[in-house]
């Protein structure tokens, strides 16, 4: 089995022409997940003493660029206090992240009972939900082991993203602008905290590279996905396609890089506190950038228009899309 990765994974990046191309994409998927994946309890050296799990450990302590980091009530706070926010702020991605990936796994599934013998597409949607459960399970093993009382999503949007795994049944498309919506923010996250040397701790930095090398294949499909079939909605479901498209972004970035609800109400974080870090024009351009690829990819598929540019707009997280840039030699995560 091969050890956690070193360096960060690149997406596929491929322009797709026809359907010889975006066949072509799948395959090399399917073969990437056959000759580099990785299980939770066989690939993390969980019992090894330099990965405990102390929740007062200096190495759990926001970085800088973190908003609440940055801010003088968490500088003026003990050691131990600033550690135990920092461990809080990360194990609650994780216990997130699986519970969107628990919501990912069932939609896949749903899309994949519909598929017709011989479709490339189910080998590899079992290849990513085969990967999304071994992702659920390292994370979940990391929220056990803080001992805090973790909870993840709002109970209420809890409730409602259970519909999501029944998207599928009405538009594959719009099923994985959701799954974009759910793993760009993260992903973003994550490569910016690893290439900046911010995270310490060894447990986090192989739990990520693990997460973000995966990632990048199931990335690289649902954009492909989008790419093969979006050009070929009618009228009509692409408009309604690029209406819901930044509602859809706009409430899962904010669910993936808020902070959640328990923990400010545990270490009494004040509200002005929280209003400077996460309401500043700051932070909502971080949110703006996070899913910066998928807005140029709306944009490059013709979906963006005058009208619904305005609820990207009204959702904080429009920015001119950047010129696509062409690519000569694509990479297999």
């Amino acid at each position: 089995m091969p050890k956690a990765p070193t360096e960060l994974a690149d997406e596929v990046r491929e322009q797709v022409k026809d359907k010889k191309s975006y066949l072509g994409v799948i395959d090399r998927l399917n073969k990437a997940s056959v000759d580099k994946h990785w299980e939770a309890y066989a690939d993390i050296p969980w019992d090894d003493p330099e990965f405990t799990v102390d929740k007062n450990d200096p190495r759990w302590v926001l970085p800088q660029f973190d908003r609440l980091g940055e801010t003088d009530w968490y500088r003026s706070q003990p050691p131990e206090v600033q550690s135990q926010i920092g461990l809080w702020r990360v194990a609650t991605a994780m216990k997130i992240g699986l519970q969107f990936e628990n919501l990912l796994k069932r939609g896949l599934l749903n899309y994949a009972y519909r598929l017709p013998n011989g479709r490339p597409e189910f080998r590899y949607v079992y290849h990513e939900t085969t990967e999304e459960c071994h992702h659920g399970m390292m994370f979940q093993e990391f929220v056990n082991r803080t001992k805090m009382p973790i909870r993840g999503m709002p109970r209420s949007l809890s409730l409602v993203a259970q519909a999501a795994p029944w998207i599928p049944l009405i538009s594959t498309e719009m099923f994985f602008v959701f799954v974009l919506g759910g793993e760009d923010p993260i992903d973003y996250v994550q490569r910016k905290s690893l290439k900046g040397g911010h995270i310490k701790h060894p447990l986090e930095e192989t739990i990520m590279k693990i997460h973000i090398a995966e990632e990048a294949r199931h990335i690289s499909f649902a954009r492909h996905y989008l790419k093969h079939r979006v050009p070929n909605m009618t009228p009509l479901r692409r408009r309604i396609l690029g209406a819901a498209t930044p509602v859809v972004l706009g409430v899962m970035a904010r669910i993936m890089l808020s902070p959640p609800g328990p923990m400010v109400r545990h270490f009494g974080i004040p509200k002005d506190v929280v209003r400077a870090a996460y309401r500043s024009d700051a932070s909502q351009a971080e949110i703006s950038n996070s899913v910066g690829k998928i807005r140029d990819l709306m944009a490059e598929l013709g979906v963006v228009d005058p009208v619904n540019k305005r609820v990207w707009k009204a959702f904080g997280i429009w920015d001119e899309p950047k010129a696509r840039r062409p690519v000569d030699s694509p990479k297999t995560a």
